[in-house]
């Protein structure tokens, strides 16, 4: 029998947390494990629990971003998702370097929150596509300043290239690997080479970098 995705979710809005228990009670392949309003409470529970997923807003009493830090570094195996309202580029800039796997608004469906949630455990970061698009039209409007510009330590090569500007789409690596009539194994083997080409933690970042790139152009 496949294991349940053990899940936390917390949120200082009582129908958001009552939205998101009967969202995930309702799958069988999730279990529960806890649920509150606060940072301590989040903390707590990542420390006594060690959930695989945890989701949390980036505004609620104790400090989201504080969440973040303290289980990134106390309890590295959490993977945290950010579930907030905030578009704001320095909320995500922080939020990803603060250690989450995901930066998703609220307002999406319950099936696609529950397909980030899959796609997280399983080790892929996600960032709601909206997000994406904004910071790209951020660097459109710094195209002029040269020194926002990438300096690729190591060139990409052409496959490379393609998959990178799949992952900028945001792709995953079975639909990359259909687009190029490649298998997932190898698709994951290549992401694995990009990262540590373009010195990059993880596909989210390698996106960004990737449409950084494609607004303002390389050096």
């Amino acid at each position: 029998m496949m294991d349940k995705i053990r899940i936390a979710f917390f949120d200082d809005h009582p129908l958001m947390l009552d939205g998101l228990a009967h969202t995930l009670a309702a799958e069988s392949d999730f279990i529960v494990v806890g649920h509150g309003e606060t940072a301590v409470e989040a903390i707590r529970c990542a420390q006594a629990e060690a959930p695989d997923v945890m989701l949390h807003d980036i505004k609620m009493p104790g400090g989201g971003l504080d969440i973040a830090q303290s289980i990134a570094s106390t309890c590295p195996s959490v993977k945290l998702v950010m579930l907030t309202v905030s578009e704001d580029p320095k909320h995500v800039g922080a939020a990803l370097r603060s250690g989450v796997y995901g930066y998703v608004l609220k307002g999406i469906s319950g099936p696609e929150l529950l397909r980030i949630v899959r796609i997280v455990h399983d080790g892929t970061a996600y960032v709601s596509p909206s997000i994406t698009t904004h910071l790209v039209s951020i660097l459109r409007s710094k195209k002029s300043h040269k020194d926002d510009t990438t300096d690729y330590s190591d060139e990409l090569t052409v496959r490379e290239e393609q998959i990178l500007e799949f992952v900028a789409q945001g792709l995953m690596n079975k639909e990359i690997g259909q687009q190029l009539h490649l298998s997932e194994k190898t698709v994951k083997h290549y992401m694995t080479i990009i990262l540590r080409k373009l010195q990059v933690r993880n596909r989210v970042e390698a996106a960004l970098l990737a449409q950084r790139r494609i607004v303002i152009g390389p050096h």
